[in-house]
């Protein structure tokens, strides 16, 4: 029995850092299609998300979503994490588009730090005291970069709150991550949908009016969406919301990386610093985790 549990949280762990790599690498993906407008290409990523997760459930043969129909609870619950997570997608598409990825990548290094807290103060999890010394670095690098920005981090903070709100709602609702992100990408589908028809019909469609390349991006989006989605939801269900906080700085680190190392947007001594402080923060922590 131990065992299993053992390779439960295992496989969380696993599931967690794949979901955060996968996103961390994601602005590589959305500036290879940076021509498409911002609010056309997110349509277009919660549409294509929807019939990429309706054809798995159908191809598996899923009835269980259908259970969670009738679970007035559960159904409020998942559309306010489609919400949550519908607001998280935009602001990020935007920050890439608009060369703020570094901008993006401070939204994400704040968010652990709200989830860790709402770890702490909602679900009554507990930190060890070097999870408690591995809070304090993190909070102490995420400040000076947050100070040093020079300005209110209006799109960091909108990032961070959301995903922060969304990994809390998963873990209260418990939902098998499948048929969860299937209804969704549902409740936000018939309005992205019915904004495609109005960009036909206004002749303002990128999609089918420009090239097989652009046209098979946007649709491939729904796969590059959903499945480090699932991956989240799969890894959230197994370990602490805590745990969960830590590991999301895996994403960011690797925004950080691409927006310097490849967009060549500023990488500064205070970037420098913030980021010494974090990773020992997630040292101490992956330390604590093997002491218990």
């Amino acid at each position: 029995m131990i065992r299993k549990k053992n390779k439960t949280i295992l496989l969380g762990y696993l599931f967690a850092f794949l979901s955060y790599f996968l996103w961390g690498i994601l602005p590589i993906y959305w500036k290879l299609i940076k021509t498409v407008p911002v609010f056309e290409l997110l349509a277009h990523r919660i549409f294509w998300s929807f019939i990429f997760l309706s054809l798995i459930m159908f191809f598996q043969k899923r009835q269980d979503v259908f259970n969670i129909f009738k679970n007035k609870k559960l159904l409020k619950g998942l559309f306010l994490a489609s919400l949550l997570i519908g607001t998280n997608w935009f602001v990020f598409i935007f920050a890439v588009n608009s060369n703020r990825i570094l901008e993006a990548s401070l939204g994400y290094y704040i968010n652990p730090l709200i989830s860790v807290l709402l770890a702490v103060f909602v679900l009554k999890e507990r930190l060890t005291l070097l999870q408690l010394v591995a809070l304090i670095f993190a909070f102490s690098g995420v400040l000076y970069l947050t100070i040093n920005f020079g300005k209110l981090p209006i799109i960091s903070l909108i990032l961070a709150f959301s995903f922060a709100l969304y990994g809390l709602t998963k873990k209260k609702l418990n939902i098998e991550s499948l048929p969860a992100l299937t209804i969704e990408t549902l409740v936000l589908a018939p309005l992205t949908f019915g904004y495609i028809i109005f960009l036909f019909i206004s002749q303002n469609n990128t999609f089918l009016n420009n090239s097989f390349r652009i046209d098979s991006l946007l649709i491939f989006s729904g796969v590059v969406t959903a499945l480090p989605l699932y991956l989240f939801g799969k890894g959230v269900q197994r370990i602490p919301l805590k745990s969960v906080g830590f590991l999301q700085y895996i994403a960011p680190t690797f925004m950080l990386i691409i927006g310097t190392l490849i967009y060549h947007e500023t990488f500064s001594r205070v970037h420098l610093i913030s980021f010494i402080f974090i990773w020992i923060a997630l040292i101490l922590y992956t330390i604590s985790l093997f002491k218990k």
